[in-house]
Protein backbone atom coordinates (compact mmCIF):
# COMPACT_ATOMS: atom_id res chain seq x y z
CA UNK A 1 0.00 0.00 0.00
CA UNK A 2 1.29 3.51 -0.80
CA UNK A 3 2.19 5.79 1.91
CA UNK A 4 -0.86 9.08 2.26
CA UNK A 5 0.10 12.58 2.20
CA UNK A 6 1.95 13.80 4.98
CA UNK A 7 -0.31 15.37 6.66
CA UNK A 8 -2.74 12.53 7.26
CA UNK A 9 0.16 10.89 9.09
CA UNK A 10 1.14 14.35 10.96
CA UNK A 11 -2.10 14.34 12.10
CA UNK A 12 -2.40 11.03 13.41
CA UNK A 13 0.74 11.18 14.65
CA UNK A 14 -0.55 14.48 17.07
CA UNK A 15 -3.53 12.58 17.92
CA UNK A 16 -2.28 9.57 18.88
CA UNK A 17 0.63 11.64 21.43
CA UNK A 18 -2.07 13.49 22.60
CA UNK A 19 -4.72 11.14 23.21
CA UNK A 20 -1.66 8.96 25.57
CA UNK A 21 -0.66 12.48 27.28
CA UNK A 22 -4.36 12.92 28.03
CA UNK A 23 -4.62 9.45 29.61
CA UNK A 24 -1.85 9.96 31.64
CA UNK A 25 -2.90 12.95 32.76
CA UNK A 26 -6.41 11.67 33.71
CA UNK A 27 -4.76 9.01 35.68
CA UNK A 28 -3.19 11.24 37.42
CA UNK A 29 -5.58 13.56 38.47
CA UNK A 30 -7.35 10.22 39.01
CA UNK A 31 -4.76 9.21 41.65
CA UNK A 32 -4.83 12.53 43.31
CA UNK A 33 -7.87 14.07 43.33
CA UNK A 34 -9.31 14.60 47.37
CA UNK A 35 -12.64 16.33 48.11
CA UNK A 36 -15.99 16.81 48.42
CA UNK A 37 -17.80 14.93 45.53
CA UNK A 38 -14.61 12.60 45.00
CA UNK A 39 -16.41 9.37 43.53
CA UNK A 40 -18.09 10.82 40.97
CA UNK A 41 -15.36 12.66 39.56
CA UNK A 42 -13.04 9.10 40.27
CA UNK A 43 -15.27 7.47 37.96
CA UNK A 44 -15.50 10.11 35.50
CA UNK A 45 -11.54 10.02 34.79
CA UNK A 46 -12.00 6.43 34.68
CA UNK A 47 -14.36 6.79 31.88
CA UNK A 48 -12.27 9.24 29.95
CA UNK A 49 -9.18 7.18 29.98
CA UNK A 50 -11.41 4.22 29.16
CA UNK A 51 -12.52 6.46 26.31
CA UNK A 52 -9.19 7.62 25.44
CA UNK A 53 -7.54 4.04 25.60
CA UNK A 54 -9.67 3.23 23.00
CA UNK A 55 -9.57 6.07 20.27
CA UNK A 56 -5.56 6.37 20.85
CA UNK A 57 -5.62 2.00 19.78
CA UNK A 58 -7.33 3.08 16.61
CA UNK A 59 -5.79 6.39 15.72
CA UNK A 60 -2.07 4.11 16.11
CA UNK A 61 -3.98 1.70 14.12
CA UNK A 62 -4.87 3.29 11.28
CA UNK A 63 -1.27 5.53 11.33
CA UNK A 64 0.21 1.52 10.81
CA UNK A 65 -2.54 0.94 8.14
CA UNK A 66 -1.62 3.55 5.76
CA UNK A 67 1.88 2.53 5.79
CA UNK A 68 3.20 4.97 9.00
CA UNK A 69 4.82 4.29 12.10
CA UNK A 70 2.86 5.29 15.22
CA UNK A 71 5.31 6.32 17.97
CA UNK A 72 3.20 6.30 21.76
CA UNK A 73 7.44 6.51 23.11
CA UNK A 74 7.27 8.36 26.44
CA UNK A 75 9.95 11.05 24.74
CA UNK A 76 7.82 11.40 21.58
CA UNK A 77 4.87 12.27 23.56
CA UNK A 78 6.71 14.48 26.26
CA UNK A 79 7.81 16.68 23.61
CA UNK A 80 5.28 16.76 20.75
CA UNK A 81 2.35 16.48 22.80
CA UNK A 82 0.08 19.80 23.07
CA UNK A 83 -0.82 19.43 26.78
CA UNK A 84 1.21 21.31 29.06
CA UNK A 85 1.90 18.94 31.73
CA UNK A 86 -0.47 18.69 34.96
CA UNK A 87 0.19 19.66 38.36
CA UNK A 88 2.04 17.29 41.11
CA UNK A 89 0.40 16.70 44.53
CA UNK A 90 -3.34 16.72 45.85
CA UNK A 91 -5.54 17.93 43.33
CA UNK A 92 -9.08 19.57 44.49
CA UNK A 93 -12.29 18.05 42.81
CA UNK A 94 -13.54 21.49 41.60
CA UNK A 95 -9.93 22.47 40.24
CA UNK A 96 -9.48 18.84 38.56
CA UNK A 97 -12.88 19.19 37.05
CA UNK A 98 -12.42 22.77 35.06
CA UNK A 99 -9.07 21.78 34.79
CA UNK A 100 -9.74 17.91 32.93
CA UNK A 101 -12.70 19.85 31.12
CA UNK A 102 -9.96 22.13 29.99
CA UNK A 103 -7.65 19.38 29.08
CA UNK A 104 -10.27 17.15 27.27
CA UNK A 105 -11.20 20.34 25.00
CA UNK A 106 -7.94 21.35 23.78
CA UNK A 107 -7.51 17.73 22.53
CA UNK A 108 -10.72 18.18 20.64
CA UNK A 109 -9.52 21.63 19.54
CA UNK A 110 -6.27 20.52 18.09
CA UNK A 111 -7.98 17.34 16.56
CA UNK A 112 -10.30 19.34 14.85
CA UNK A 113 -7.15 21.91 14.01
CA UNK A 114 -5.87 19.23 11.75
CA UNK A 115 -9.00 17.74 11.09
CA UNK A 116 -9.71 19.31 7.86
CA UNK A 117 -6.81 18.56 5.92
CA UNK A 118 -6.84 15.04 7.02
CA UNK A 119 -10.11 14.33 5.83
CA UNK A 120 -9.72 16.38 2.14
CA UNK A 121 -6.34 13.67 1.77
CA UNK A 122 -8.16 10.66 3.28
CA UNK A 123 -12.05 10.73 4.05
CA UNK A 124 -11.56 7.34 6.51
CA UNK A 125 -9.33 9.17 8.20
CA UNK A 126 -11.20 12.11 8.66
CA UNK A 127 -14.02 10.14 9.84
CA UNK A 128 -11.94 8.09 12.71
CA UNK A 129 -11.03 11.51 14.00
CA UNK A 130 -14.82 13.11 13.63
CA UNK A 131 -15.47 10.36 16.31
CA UNK A 132 -12.74 10.81 18.26
CA UNK A 133 -13.63 14.75 18.41
CA UNK A 134 -17.85 13.53 19.06
CA UNK A 135 -16.51 11.43 22.11
CA UNK A 136 -13.99 13.23 23.71
CA UNK A 137 -16.33 17.03 23.42
CA UNK A 138 -19.38 14.74 25.24
CA UNK A 139 -16.81 13.90 28.07
CA UNK A 140 -15.31 17.92 28.09
CA UNK A 141 -19.37 18.68 28.39
CA UNK A 142 -19.81 16.01 31.28
CA UNK A 143 -17.19 17.63 33.32
CA UNK A 144 -17.98 21.12 32.77
CA UNK A 145 -21.44 20.55 33.52
CA UNK A 146 -21.16 19.30 36.63
CA UNK A 147 -19.65 22.65 37.86
CA UNK A 148 -22.41 24.57 37.19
Amino acid sequence: MAKFDAVVEESLQQTLVDLIELELQAKQAHWNIKGARFRALHLALDEIVSLVRTDLDEVAERLATIGGNPDGRSATVSKTTSLDEIENGDLSVDKTYQLMAEKVQAVCDKVRENLGAADDADPITGDLLISVVSGLEQQAWFLRAATE
